[in-house]
């Protein structure tokens, strides 16, 4: 494993705030956004089958066209790199095979060998109870995205903001995601604060630990 330590863990978490205003003029390095993609990519998932998509703009012109739909929030085109969290409106026996052959090829092992694996989560995911909110559960995940990726950008020194603030419906008629078979969650601008965002000077409004921690 790598050196970080427990005391610069928290100054990361400390510096991170929800960024206000991004420094147009900064882009996050080819070599850091690698980093940062697969950070997403990493992130873990119930039963490992990754339900979602990340829609990584970078256009400007198409960061223009998000903001109004963003309730005008302009880290939407201000910052480096967008991200749009969008996942899977219901689960299907394809994806659970593809996942399956896929974990075969990386493990070296007989797809066969997985086959109560795979019975399980098509009784669960595509025919069972939660096959029924597909859409709620996978959303759920996408929020797991959201936190890993943040808080890996914080531990890389670039900032974030995540929003909930915008209008699903018309993010996926921009981003072409009608009839695709995914849905926009939310999003979260990635980049670099500007000089003059007031908000990264606030102190971090929090309940005392012993009132959100409680240990048995």
């Amino acid at each position: 494993m790598g050196t970080l330590t427990n005391e610069s863990l928290l100054e990361a978490l400390n510096w991170r705030y929800a960024t206000k205003k991004f420094d147009a003029s900064k882009k996050i390095e080819a070599t850091t956004w690698k980093a940062l993609e697969q950070s997403l990519v990493l992130t873990p998932s119930s039963y490992g089958l990754q339900p979602w998509k990340f829609v990584v703009i970078t256009d400007k012109e198409v960061m223009k066209k998000l903001t109004p739909l963003s309730w005008n929030q302009k880290q939407v085109e201000e910052c480096s790199h967008l991200v749009v969290f969008t996942v899977k409106e219901k689960m299907d026996e394809a994806h659970v095979e593809s996942f399956i052959q896929s974990m075969a090829t990386t493990r070296g092992i007989d797809a066969n060998s997985l086959a109560g694996y795979k019975k399980m989560m098509i009784g669960d995911v595509v025919n069972g109870a939660r096959s029924k909110v597909a859409l709620e559960w996978a959303s759920r995940q996408a929020y797991i995205a959201l936190g890993n990726f943040m808080t890996s950008c914080a531990l890389l020194g670039v900032d974030t903001c995540p929003m909930e603030g915008i209008q699903p419906e018309k993010y996926d008629e921009v981003l072409g995601l009608v009839d695709s078979g995914y849905k926009t969650v939310l999003a979260c601008p990635a980049g670099f604060r500007a000089a003059d965002d007031n908000y990264s000077a606030l102190k971090k409004v929090r309940f005392k630990n012993e009132e959100l921690v409680r240990y048995i």
